[in-house]
């Protein structure tokens, strides 16, 4: 009986692989054996064990030195589902002489590989050997891996040698990937005048120069050329109106679209899960959750990516019912669901909830946290204060071996730094090697909110000196930490030197840092002048940093005309009559006062009710004005009434001017400012913490005069350190002084 291996070569000398050698001879260079019973079972080949047993015949009769069959056997190892690129390879480096669709089934599977590098290595290997001409199936490959890569010079040089090759120059599969390295590399200028250049033009050419568009932030452009398809006489296809959907989505242009899903069903361009994705997710950057839930229904096929964007949908809206139930419905919960929704609570202000759903993630363990899981938990602890559960998602992360990027540096950062352990948060800025400008930025901030003004410009400067080029949000913390550490001089040099120093034009949020620095520092006249000479509009911020001014030094007829500025601005801007009535208060003009609450009742303004948390035994634990809902409420009022007894006894009076409305009786309006919530906090704090950790307060909005006062005699009355974060900075309370030094 005839065994379908029949030795048809000569067996190799050695019993080891041979190393390739370039000037070898082969036995065979044409396709003799294309339909040996070895090679047609390669295509049958289910694994990559059932391939090596091939490769072992192969190499028993002689079959392996043929280069067609030994290009058989590496498109099935590189290529193939079960594919095994280093395997691929070792089998590329024992063949005499590679013929260029082994070179190209090599450097095609490196190219789409987590390492490109290899693509091109192989490329400019086979340059050199010199053995191979690439041809129109060699650049595609390289071209996309030159992409990834970014290796935007060595794909100039790529460009030179398709120009040079005229026959392959001319191949449309060429010219489409140079389009779309050109774009991947944001040199969408050059892309667009290859575009131009091109003798022939697809569909795929139209919708690569699209999608660069698109992707490139130009979504206009990408509009203008699907109008032009439309004019050329070009039909688009499936892939087109997905990136036109993708480019509605960016531009939030509803109505148009509206327009583009009518298109699709009209012209009959085929459907396709991937397509109704790209219109479900662009109705809902769009912000019509109505069209989504439309659409979603109506999908006879849906994926995680589907139900996810519907999840980011209803988030976005406040529907958060709907979009926890998404996540209970999902057949499949992938952690980038998750994400989805403790990213949304996280981003609406909802950091318990946020937690929360981390929590749950964590105990169900129904999907493994990601860098976007962690930074958004350290972003939530960040805005609670949550120092606890900020150190138990550092250690997990330790305990996991995960390395720290810039995205998790930059977020522990923030945590520490808005969770009161600057400290902390300057071990970690040493400790990593490689710091980005938000890294650098996140630890800028965390000096400026504590009040340590002259180390953040020191670290400014160190930043220039480490050759990282600052950015609009690093100047505006570097600002900030002037305006709170009172360096107005520094803080005007640097304003001044933001064009020609750092090549940045100041912004409306730049204006208003210099407007509070100065206003701070009591230079009202030069702040206002600031104002009617800036080169843009003044914003909310701009008059805002004026109106905080004017209440700090009393100057109320310029109080008025920036809180009727600011209301131009926002209507509804509790704040700004709340500040104004603060001011009015202050000089004793009650009147005033009654006034403007009257006026914020008939509009339906409510001032945003203040509101101070702390953490302890890593519960937090929330308390508004006058609140007795808290279980301890009892031994926490008897606290208080302790403080007022000691505070009496050191001759402490009440700054009532801190009191909004007119309380005729005396008695009414201690009790009036002992209710505060950051006092509440404090009481609670001194029965709850031991005492020798400091006790971490946040509060919502600024913390008020008296309650500041009170801290820093708490604070050396009970020997007690006291961290309080209010809506701008962090107050560090001890032995009877603030880090401030009661400039705020």
């Amino acid at each position: 009986m005839a065994t379908p291996y029949t030795q048809v070569l000569p067996p190799p000398r050695h019993q080891h692989f041979p190393k390739r050698n370039p000037t070898s001879k082969t036995v065979n260079n044409d396709r003799y054996f294309q339909n040996h019973p070895l090679i047609l079972l390669i295509e049958k080949c289910h694994s990559i064990k059932q391939l090596k047993q091939i490769h072992a015949q192969m190499l028993r009769i002689g079959l392996f030195f043929d280069p067609f069959s030994a290009s058989k056997l590496i498109e099935a190892s590189a290529l193939s589902h079960f594919s095994s690129l280093n395997y691929a390879h070792q089998v590329f480096d024992q063949i005499p002489q590679p013929n260029l669709f082994s070179w190209n089934a090599l450097i095609r599977a490196y190219s789409s590989s987590p390492d490109p590098m290899q693509s091109i290595l192989m490329f400019v290997n086979m340059i050199c050997d010199g053995c191979e001409f690439p041809s129109k199936f060699t650049y595609p490959f390289v071209f996309k891996a030159s992409a990834k890569m970014k290796a935007f010079r060595f794909g100039r040089g790529l460009h030179g040698m398709v120009v040079k090759g005229k026959r392959v120059g001319f191949d449309v599969f060429v010219c489409n990937s140079l389009i779309h390295f050109y774009a991947d590399c944001g040199c969408l200028d050059s892309a667009y005048l290859f575009f131009e250049s091109m003798q022939t033009r697809d569909v795929v050419s139209w919708n690569t120069m699209i999608l660069g568009f698109v992707e490139g932030g130009c979504v206009d452009e990408a509009l203008k050329m699907f109008d032009r398809m439309g004019e050329e006489n070009v039909r688009p296809n499936d892939v087109t109106m997905m990136a036109v959907s993708s480019a509605c989505g960016k531009k939030m242009d509803l109505e148009f679209g509206r327009w583009v899903h009518a298109f699709i069903e009209r012209n009959g361009i085929k459907e396709s899960l991937i397509l109704d994705n790209a219109i479900l997710d662009m109705y809902v950057k769009c912000g019509s959750t109505e069209d989504a839930e439309r659409l979603f229904d109506k999908m006879g096929e849906k994926d995680v990516f589907s139900w996810t964007t519907m999840l980011v949908g209803y988030a976005r809206a406040g529907n958060f019912v709907a979009a926890r139930s998404v996540l209970n419905t999902m057949p499949s919960q992938d952690i980038a669901a998750w994400n989805a929704l403790i990213s949304a609570y996280e981003q609406s202000g909802k950091p318990k909830e946020a937690l929360a759903v981390f929590n749950e993630l964590q105990l169900h363990k129904k999907a493994e946290p990601d860098e976007v899981t962690l930074v958004c938990a350290l972003s939530a602890c960040a805005q609670l204060g949550a120092i606890d559960l900020g150190r138990w998602i550092h250690v997990y992360m330790k305990k996991l071996g995960i390395k720290l990027n810039c995205h998790l540096t930059t977020a522990l950062i923030d945590m520490y730094s808005k969770c009161g352990d600057v400290e902390k948060a300057l071990a970690i800025f040493d400790s990593v090697y490689i710091r980005d400008v938000f890294v650098w930025s996140a630890m800028v901030a965390g000096l400026a909110m504590h009040g340590r003004g002259e180390e953040a410009i020191s670290l400014f400067l160190k930043m220039q000196e480490h050759k990282v080029k600052p950015n609009s949000v690093t100047l505006i913390n570097v600002l900030c930490a002037c305006s709170h550490s009172g360096l107005v001089e520094e803080g005007r040099a640097i304003f001044n030197q933001m064009v020609n120093a750092y090549g940045i034009i100041p912004g409306v949020k730049h204006y208003a840092c210099l407007v509070d620095i100065l206003g701070r520092a009591g230079e009202l006249e030069e702040a206002e002048e600031l104002i009617n000479n800036m080169p843009v509009t003044p914003g909310s911020t701009v008059w805002g940093a004026l109106l905080g001014a004017c209440r700090l030094h009393g100057n109320l007829e310029l109080a008025e005309q920036a809180c009727n500025r600011l209301l131009e601005l926002e209507p509804e801007n509790h704040g700004a009559y709340v500040t104004l009535s603060n001011i009015y208060a202050k000089s004793g003009k009650w009147d005033e006062v009654s006034m403007l609450r009257k006026h914020m009742r008939e509009c339906g303004l409510k001032k945003e009710p203040g509101c101070s948390s702390i953490e302890v035994n890593s519960v937090v634990h929330e308390f508004l004005v006058g609140d007795t809902t808290h279980p301890q409420s009892q031994k926490i009022y008897a606290k208080l009434d302790e403080i007022a007894t000691r505070l009496k006894h050191v001759g402490y009076v009440s700054n009532k001017s801190q009191i909004l409305q007119l309380v005729e009786e005396e008695d009414m309006q201690e009790q009036a400012l002992n209710l505060h919530s950051e006092k509440l906090a404090m009481a609670f704090g001194l029965i709850s913490v031991a005492p020798s950790q400091p006790i971490h307060i946040i509060k919502n909005l600024r913390v008020c005069g008296d309650c500041h006062a009170v801290a820093k005699l708490l604070s050396k009355i009970y020997d007690r350190e006291i961290l309080l974060r209010d809506r701008y900075r962090f107050h560090h309370f001890k032995e009877g002084n603030c880090s401030c030094k009661d400039y705020w």
